[in-house]
């Protein structure tokens, strides 16, 4: 029979074949659908993103691992009772006005996701004005930027001075990433906080709230 630790190494090495098998044989053996969750799924992204960190996993085996993991998800998830799976947390991610790049903050959006945030997904190229709306219309918890160029990093400080025009800035964290951002720029804009890679955004995330 199938184990935890089983299907959190198949979620690792983004079996997605194997995570359904897996997913199925607890299920049938009586594994509540959270603990697979909590216990197995989680657990293996949760290791992909230490491995990201530690640059022994790249971009597109996190991608295959963060399919795998949806496998498994998209079967127990409709067997949870309502309220089994309480969000952390709403965080809205976007690439800032001007920027085509969204690899990285896509990454961001899985982790966050598989340590239990909401998060919605305002694609790239998204101006202060929209980020601004997005944040009175949905109040997230967090908004995250993302930036890959030093031209558009300054449409972060956009963001941040428009919200504090709209009075609203009090009422939402601000993290910010990307390669030319740094923990000074950050504190230069008066954002929340800075995030050098996938799991440090979650780690920021849980400290924020």
């Amino acid at each position: 029979m199938a184990t935890y630790e089983q299907l959190a190494q198949e979620v690792v090495k983004g079996k997605r074949k194997l995570v359904i098998a897996s997913t199925n044989e607890l299920l049938q053996a009586g594994e509540a659908p959270l603990d697979i969750i909590n216990k197995a799924l989680v657990v293996g992204m949760s290791e992909v993103g230490v491995l990201f960190q530690q640059n022994k996993m790249f971009i597109p085996e996190v991608l295959m691992s963060a399919k795998a993991m949806e496998e498994g998800i998209n079967i127990v998830k409709p067997l949870l009772q309502a309220g089994d799976m309480k969000s952390n947390g709403t965080v809205i991610m976007a690439t800032v006005q001007g920027d085509l790049h969204d690899i990285g903050k896509n990454l961001v959006g899985i982790m966050l996701e598989s340590n239990g945030f909401t998060v919605i997904n305002a694609g790239k190229d998204v101006s202060p004005e929209q980020l601004v709306n997005m944040v009175k219309e949905l109040k997230p918890d967090v908004l995250g930027m993302s930036a890959m160029l030093t031209t558009t990093m300054l449409h972060m400080k956009d963001t941040i001075e428009l919200l504090k025009e709209e009075g609203i800035r009090d009422q939402v964290k601000v993290i910010i990433g990307g390669a030319p951002v740094s923990t000074d720029f950050s504190t230069e804009i008066t954002a929340d906080g800075f995030a050098p890679d996938a799991l440090s955004a979650v780690g920021l995330c849980k400290r924020l709230l």
